[in-house]
């Protein structure tokens, strides 16, 4: 399965907020009703920790959700 690459913005300059670690563009399984999605997300490389930036989630993320309930 390939991963989807949705980041428009640089978050080069962005630090985890539990360890500190610069974030880096990664590949992570997102789940939502029994589906799963590969997409490029800011991620830890330390701990792991996932960003999900306010304009995905509440604009690609949320237009996914939507299709997926409604059928």
């Amino acid at each position: 399965m390939s991963t989807l690459k949705i980041l428009d913005d640089d978050f080069s300059n962005w630090e985890c907020i539990h360890c500190g670690a610069r974030l880096t563009p990664s590949p992570v399984e997102l789940v939502y009703l029994d589906s799963r999605f590969n997409v490029e997300l800011p991620a830890c490389p330390d701990c792991g920790f996932v960003l999900i930036p306010e304009n995905i989630a509440l604009g690609k993320m949320a237009e996914v959700e939507r299709l997926l309930e409604d059928k």
